[in-house]
This record gives structure tokens, sequence and C-alpha cells, in this order.
């Protein structure tokens, strides 16, 4: 089902399958990482990143994570896994939500933005686990993890990789889970020219509100849409139908 939702409310290529394995914690050596292969833009620029998402939100870059992990409707217990985390504000704020009995994941392609969660991370004194990969290619055993965040990312992705990326998602989602997307929505108005041309580094083909067929070719169901009720940001969120 698609549909619509208020400010206030509430498409996958077959892919090869990967040997389950557990969801254990990678070690990390002193030796350097290096990014991993992914076709989506890549960003390096870890230091900055964080004061560049506060200026381009116009200092609602909290309200907007916060709003992200609200839309989840996170339970204790539950594993959440972050896609594109960047330094892994997301992730920090989904954290206190599931409880010392639940788990937190957070991958990125970008070498530099992983370590960069890392040390946030362990300066909160927060179990979360940051590992180097691309949503592509998703480390994780079939049906693992309980929900899916993405924040300001899926923009980054050409439409192939979309695809790919999303089939990749409903692979590790659990029947039932959730996913939630949030990203900019349809151009509104100069703010919203403005913020994208900013930031997107795309033209407004790459709304959110594209990948509502995507999301229904690569099995999703009960997929809504609306507006997050912060500058030009939507959201979309969407639950994995159990497969036969």
């Amino acid at each position: 089902m698609i549909g619509t939702a208020d400010p206030a409310g509430a498409q996958q290529l077959e892919l090869n399958r990967r040997p389950t394995c557990m969801l254990t914690a990678p070690s990390h050596s002193h030796t350097r990482e290096t990014d991993a292969a992914t076709h989506g833009h890549l960003i390096r620029w870890a230091p900055s990143y964080d004061l560049v998402v506060t200026l381009l939100t116009f200092g609602r870059a909290g309200a907007m994570r916060q709003r992200t992990v609200d839309l989840a409707n996170l339970t204790r217990g539950e594993t959440v896994l972050e896609v594109g985390c960047g330094t892994g504000a997301v992730a920090r704020q989904a954290r206190a939500s599931v409880g010392a009995g639940g788990r937190v994941i957070g991958i990125d392609p970008s070498a530099k933005m992983i370590a960069a969660a890392r040390r946030k991370a362990a300066r909160a004194h927060l179990d979360i686990d940051f590992r180097v990969a691309g949503i592509e290619a998703l480390p994780f055993p079939d049906a693992s993890v309980d929900v899916v965040l993405s924040s300001l990312m899926m923009h980054h992705l050409p439409g192939d990789l979309k695809r790919v990326g999303l089939g990749e998602v409903r692979r590790v989602l659990k029947p039932g889970g959730r996913l939630v997307i949030v990203d900019f929505g349809k151009r509104r108005g100069l703010l919203s020219h403005l913020t994208l041309s900013a930031f997107v580094h795309h033209s407004g083909e790459h709304a959110v509100e594209e990948l509502l067929p995507l999301l229904a070719t690569a099995d999703f169901a009960e997929i809504r849409t609306g507006q997050l009720g912060i500058l030009t940001l939507s959201f979309v969120t969407a639950q994995a139908e159990a497969r036969a």
C-alpha cells in the first residue's frame, strides 16, 4: 500500500545470496582502513561534515535526527542499522531507544567518516558498531535487522544504485522490519532551491518521493511519505513484507 502522511503522522535487483554470518563486531586494528568500493558519491570531509549539515539545516540538524529516530518507533532490544551514517549522529540518537539489550550499527563507505563516528561514540561512552561498507553490499545476514535508518544519504546515489541498495536493505530486514528514509523532498519555493543547490550536487529529480516505486518493486509494503516538518525535508517509511 502506498499512501501519504502529514508531518505528525505517520524499486530490487536480484542479488546473489551471500553466506550468512554472525552479526559480530569486527576487530579494528591500528591498520588504516580504506574506503569501500561504491558507485555513490563519497564524502571524505569528515571534520567539517557536522558543521556543514548544521548550517544547511539552519541549525535544525538535531531536530531532523530526532524526527528520523521517532519515525522508526524503536523499542528496546531491537537491532538498528543506519546506512550512510556519516559521523554517526543518527546512530547515537538511536542508541538509547533500544536499551542495553539492543544493538545499533552504522555503515558508511568513507573510512574517514567511520573513524570520526567511532571517536564520537567513544567520547560519549556509547556501544555502537561502526563499519566501512556501502549500501550495495551490506555485510550482514538475511533477515537480521529490525530497523534500517537513512538520513540525507539516498540523494547521493545514482538510480541503479538506489535499486540495488534498497534490495540489500530489504534482504537484511526481518519480516515486518521497518525502513525510515529522510531526505530532500520535491522542490517547494526558493528556500528549497537554495538548500538543494548547496548540498545535493544533483537536480531535483533526486527527491525522496522517487523512491516509492523502487520500494514497491523491492517487496516493501505499507509505504508512506510526507513532509518532515523541517525545512524542505520529507520522509518515506516502509515495512518489509514476509516472503513465502
